[in-house]
């Protein structure tokens, strides 16, 4: 069989394939063919070489491009490289290079004729210059930046006076003597002929002192109420906590002396002792004897009674006495209070006044006979003080009549409405007459006797503009929207923080679990000298009781209050604390809230109440007309729903401190609802 002919790059192995081919046989194959083509396909198969090798044909490739860059460096002469004295010279085709002559050196290098021609006009023309000016130049032409001295700074603690200035930055040296002598201008003057007039005429020096007084920086308590800027008053109520809002707020008292009070009032403040007013006192009686409508919102125990009493009062002066002809037609002012014991407390500090002016008032209270209240009645009296249930009662039946009623004082009315005497309010103030209703308008803003002209002459059976003042210690939405429905354009007083006790009451916390420990720690309390008279709360009526029992036997004396004792019962047991025959009084809540006990020193909570709030009321009892007072809680784990109420409360009281347990305590970190505390109950 022949073999197959192979096709190579070799041209003779190509024509010897087309012989044979033109002979119809194949012919042997040639050597030659075969080891060329072999070596052929050596030739394209990879070689693998060392790095040895690799190393060598590396230095030798660059051994050789280095041999052909100087054999092109020698082809073109000495000045055709690329650098020549270190300045670069454009080069143009090789043929031009070849034939281009030497460059010439410069001239700075090898001066020349032309050259020192060059410098000797230039020096001629550089002589008008002075010595600066060719520095100047030469500083700015050749980027010299001349190196100043840094300034030393004084330290903190280098006692030697560094100035900020040095020698060099004396500009006074430059300044032109055109400049430095002003010839005056006679213009400005009559003629030039007047003379320099005196610093201060008679004019001025009357008129020195108010100037002076406009920037004066002395404190208010040192400044006559003219001498008075606004800023002044702003820091006035700054210092006494007051917050007034409503339009056309009149400035507050400083003194009793500088009010507007009538005289034969002020002369019974006087007589009843009264020193300075309280902060709400300052505030609401100047808005009272403007006779507008009032929303006072202060902490317990801040003088509130007196607040009303006196604007009241100053109101009735201006109406007839009372007589046969109009006594028929019942009072002229009425107060609303929530329990029977505020109710006389209120009938009491108002008779300090009305006993001296010549006044009648009477308190219509449940738990009293009302036909005694129907005689009183008859009688006659300008103010009446009533509870809400008692006062619908005697209205219902007759036995009062408001149709001339013109002055409402609401206190507390919060817990009137807690207590479910909101219906009872509206009834009560519906009755009211509405001829006397103040216009809803501006006017009412301003009051005073331009309020009044429309009502008659006053004095000669004329009537005045009702006026409606309602306190509370909270505005919950029922309280607003009586305010809104009753008042017009009241102005709003916030004394202090409401709803936060005062600042003189001592408050302490300790943690007792069981009533045995509460006891003991009661007990040692009272034997710690602790002057009378003392108030201890409990939670109900059975508690009271049984402890007020506890503490008789251990040879104290003590009388209760709740809501089981009778009217009777509950005045003897305020008369007999007053009176200091029982120095200690043990009551629920209901003792908790507008009972003004004088110099009660301390107050002990032997159980929390159910509400914080009453917490409030409770060591408000305390600490009264700027005295100090002392708070002692007993605090059980069943109380986790007030620990953090109570460590806030602390935390803002001034003089008063948080105790270590209750701050750590788990429980004061957050608001414990009572859904939270069930469900922790109930994991546990």
């Amino acid at each position: 069989m022949p073999l197959p002919t192979s096709h190579g790059l070799d041209g003779s192995a190509s024509s010897s394939s087309s012989s044979s081919s033109s002979n119809g046989r194949a012919g042997p194959i040639s050597v030659d063919d075969l080891v060329a083509k072999q070596a052929a396909g050596n030739q394209l198969k990879p070689r693998f070489l060392s790095k040895k090798e690799r190393q060598e044909q590396a230095e030798k490739a660059k051994r050789e491009e280095e041999e052909q860059r100087k054999a092109r460096e020698d082809e073109r002469g000495p000045y055709s490289s690329g650098h020549t004295n270190g300045s670069s010279l454009p080069t143009g085709p090789r043929a031009d290079r070849q034939a281009m002559p030497p460059p010439q050196r410069p001239a700075s290098a090898t001066p020349s004729t032309s050259s020192t021609a060059a410098s000797s006009s230039s020096s001629t023309s550089d002589a008008t210059l002075t010595e600066a000016e060719q520095a100047l130049i030469r500083a700015k032409y050749l980027g010299l930046k001349e190196k100043h001295q840094k300034k030393t700074r004084r330290q903190l603690n280098d006692k030697k006076t560094m100035f900020g200035y040095d020698d060099n930055d004396d500009t006074s040296d430059t300044v032109n003597p055109v400049f430095q002598s002003v010839a005056p201008i006679k213009g400005l003057k009559m003629g030039g002929t007047e003379e320099e007039s005196p610093r201060l005429t008679a004019s001025g020096r009357t008129n020195s002192k108010a100037l002076q007084t406009f920037s004066s920086p002395a404190h208010w308590s040192h400044k006559t109420v003219e001498e008075m800027k606004e800023r002044d008053w702003r820091i006035f109520r700054e210092d006494f906590g007051i917050s007034a809002r409503g339009g056309h707020i009149p400035r507050p008292l400083r003194s009793w002396e500088e009010s507007d009070i009538p005289q034969e009032i002020l002369h019974a403040i006087q007589t009843m002792g009264y020193t300075d007013p309280s902060p709400i006192q300052r505030q609401a009686i100047p808005i009272g004897l403007k006779e507008r409508d009032l929303i006072g919102i202060a902490e317990t125990g801040s003088g509130k009674t007196a607040s009303f009493v006196i604007p009241m009062l100053s109101y009735i002066s201006r109406l007839p006495r009372l007589d046969e002809t109009n006594r028929h037609l019942g009072p002229y002012a009425l107060i609303l209070a929530p329990t029977r014991e505020l109710a006389q407390q209120i009938q009491v500090e108002t008779a300090r006044f009305t006993s001296v002016l010549g006044y009648n008032c009477i308190s219509i209270v449940g738990g009293r006979d009302m036909n005694e209240q129907a005689v009183d009645m008859a009688k006659g009296a300008e103010i009446v003080i009533a509870t809400p249930g008692r006062l619908k009662d005697c209205v219902d039946r007759h036995v009062v009549v408001l149709g001339q009623c013109a002055y409402v004082v609401m206190d507390e009315a919060d817990r009137m409405v807690n207590l479910g005497f909101e219906e009872v309010l509206n009834y009560i103030l519906d009755s009211l007459p509405v001829s006397n209703v103040k216009p809803d308008t501006e006017e009412a803003e301003l009051g005073g006797d331009a309020l009044n002209e429309n009502m008659g002459v006053v004095g000669e059976g004329g009537r005045r503009y009702r006026v409606t003042m309602l306190y509370s210690a909270t505005m919950p939405a029922s309280v607003d929207r009586m305010a809104r429905k009753y008042l017009r354009r009241p102005a709003t007083i916030t004394i202090g923080d409401a709803n936060q006790a005062v600042g003189t009451v001592v408050q302490t916390v300790e943690f007792l679990n069981g009533e045995d420990k509460k006891k003991s720690r009661l007990y040692q309390i009272l034997a710690s000298g602790f002057e009378p008279p003392i108030i201890i709360f409990s939670t109900t009526r059975q508690s009271v009781d049984s402890l007020s029992k506890d503490i008789l036997r251990k040879g104290y004396s003590c009388t209760t209050l709740h809501a089981g004792k009778t009217q009777d019962q509950r005045e003897e047991a305020l008369a007999a604390l007053r009176s200091g025959e029982s120095p200690i009084l043990v009551a629920t809540d209901l003792a908790g809230r507008g009972i003004d006990v004088p110099d009660v020193s301390l107050v002990i909570n032997f159980s929390m109440p159910t509400m914080f709030e009453s917490y409030i009321h409770r060591i408000g009892r305390t600490g009264r007309a700027g005295k100090k007072g002392h708070a002692i809680t007993f605090l059980e784990s069943t109380d986790e729903e007030w620990y953090y109420d109570l460590k806030q409360e602390l935390a803002r009281s001034p003089v008063s401190t948080v105790p270590r347990e209750l701050e750590r305590h788990p429980a004061s970190q957050q608001r414990m609802t009572r859904e939270m505390l069930k469900r922790k109950r109930d994991d546990e």
